[in-house]
C-alpha cells in the first residue's frame, strides 16, 4: 500500500545553511517532521550549491516520513545574481537598475528550463526577459 501525502510544504532556503530556526523549524515542527533528519538531508543534497536560495518542497506523509523535490533558484535571484546588484528597480521598468548579457540570460534560461512553462530555451528567455524587464535589468546584445 502507497504512503497517502498529507501535507505539502513549500520553503526557500539557502542551500546548505539549512538550520532549525525560523522558517524551516517553525514551517515543519508542527508538520511531525524530525528537523535534523530534513536538515542533515537537505544540507548534505545541497552542499554544491552554496550561496544560492534554493526553493524546496517537502512532502509529509501520513506515518510521517517525508521527501522533498528541490527546485532551480528563483528567476530574480539568478537575474539580480549576473546583474551583480543587492535589489532590482523599485520603479519597475522605469528605472533601470543593471543590465546583463545575452549570453547571462541563456544561461538563466537554461537553468529555470526545468521549472517553468517552457519547451525549448528560446520560450524560456522570453519569460526570464520579462521577468528582468520588470525588475529594471536591462538586457544588452
Amino acid at each position: 500500500m502507497a504512503k497517502e501525502v498529507i501535507n505539502k510544504i513549500k520553503l526557500q532556503i539557502p542551500a546548505g545553511k539549512a538550520t532549525a530556526a525560523p522558517p524551516v523549524g517553525t514551517a515543519l515542527g508542527p508538520a511531525g517532521i524530525a528537523l535534523p533528519d530534513f536538515i542533515n538531508r537537505f544540507n548534505e543534497a545541497t552542499k554544491d550549491k552554496m550561496g544560492d536560495v534554493l526553493p524546496v518542497e517537502v512532502y509529509v506523509y501520513d506515518d510521517r516520513s517525508f521527501d522533498f523535490k528541490v527546485k532551480t533558484p528563483p528567476a530574480a535571484f539568478l537575474i539580480k545574481k549576473a546583474a551583480g546588484v543587492k535589489s532590482a528597480s523599485s520603479k519597475g521598468s522605469k528605472e533601470i537598475a543593471g543590465s546583463i548579457t545575452r549570453t547571462q540570460l541563456r544561461e538563466i534560461a537554461e537553468t529555470k528550463l526545468p521549472d517553468l512553462n517552457a519547451y525549448t530555451v528560446e520560450e524560456a528567455m522570453k519569460i526570464i526577459e520579462g521577468t528582468a524587464r520588470n525588475m529594471g535589468i536591462e538586457i544588452k546584445d
